[in-house]
């Protein structure tokens, strides 16, 4: 395998040292009956070792060239009827099932695969990733924090997240230019009952300026537009389904269920701004001097639960 060219653009910085292989399948705690899966297995270090531990091994892998190298290595023994390969880009492929994720990430690919993985679902016990430090710090700062930000609050809200190890450049080839570090996912299951588009609209806004006050973030016209534009939509269908079932009401009860239904339908008024709406529901929360640097889960989801009783929608 040193005959290959490795293309560090894609990220191929091979994982050489052992003893590191050897430390991140011990934290992985793998089963005799897990299926595994692997993203980036190179030239199979890692692959190799797992797949004296587990039932099976699922590697993906975009470059044909690593595929023929981790074929080659498994032929003709024991092993090979244990490993599956699929060749491709794992962020266009759907996830097979697997019990774990262990994986020496492509770095340019950790925002999208680590969402990729948290909705996935049925859900696996855990994941054990590499990832460029500053990634993985971020993924477990805490409100405060310098690195604290929308990936480490999203991550949070659907995983406990842990930093493992620190592994230094020398232990890869060709050695990148970046620390790196190992990092454990596990999944919250059941799932926190919160519609994550909806969140994740309310955090992205929150999150642009993470040291402005949330009044002033919510000043911006692009935002204001669109929850201008959701509270149209919600009402107007909340108003059709609404008179819907006036009619229907209508056709079967008495005339007090009628009045107390047309309660219930929003009109929109007249001289309605949103731009005031949304400073009232800020304030009615406590939040509009708040910054989303130092405000924890707890606190967007009191923020969203505000917003979405007030028919303020983010998806």
């Amino acid at each position: 395998s040193l005959g290959i060219l490795f293309n560090t653009g894609a990220g191929q910085h091979i994982l050489k040292n052992p003893l590191v292989v050897n430390s991140i399948i011990d934290k992985a705690a793998l089963r005799r009956t897990d299926v595994i899966l692997e993203v980036g297995p190179g030239t199979g270090n890692l692959t190799v070792k797992m797949l004296e531990k587990v039932k099976k091994v699922i590697a993906c892998e975009i470059d044909p060239r690593l595929v023929g190298e981790l074929q080659k290595r498994v032929q003709g023994t024991c092993l090979a009827n244990k490993l599956e390969i699929k060749v491709g880009d794992i962020l266009k492929t759907d996830l097979p099932f697997f019990d774990a994720c262990v994986a020496n990430l492509p770095y340019q690919i950790s925002s999208p695969f680590v969402f990729k993985l948290l909705l996935h679902r049925p859900f696996f016990r855990c994941a054990i990733l590499m990832f460029q430090r500053e990634f993985a710090l971020r993924l477990v700062a805490k409100p405060g924090s310098k690195l604290y930000c929308r990936l480490s609050i999203n991550t949070q809200l659907l995983a406990r997240v842990d930093h493992l190890m620190k592994v230094g450049k020398n232990n890869f080839r060709p050695p990148p230019k970046v620390e790196s570090s190992v990092v454990r996912i596990e999944p919250k299951n059941p799932p926190p009952p919160i519609n994550f588009q909806e969140w994740d609209g309310l955090v992205r806004i929150a999150f642009v300026r993470k040291n402005k006050t949330l009044s002033a973030a919510f000043k911006s016209s692009a935002v204001e537009q669109l929850l201008d534009h959701n509270y149209r939509i919600h009402c107007s269908l909340h108003n059709t389904v609404s008179s819907f079932l006036i009619y229907y009401i209508l056709f079967l009860c008495t005339v007090t269920y009628i009045l107390t239904f047309i309660r219930v339908v929003r009109e929109i008024p007249e001289n309605f701004k949103i731009a005031e709406k949304i400073q009232t529901v800020l304030k009615d929360t406590g939040y509009s001097e708040k910054r989303a640097r130092s405000m924890d889960i707890d606190d967007f989801i009191r923020l969203l639960h505000g917003f979405n009783s007030e028919g303020i929608h983010f998806s």
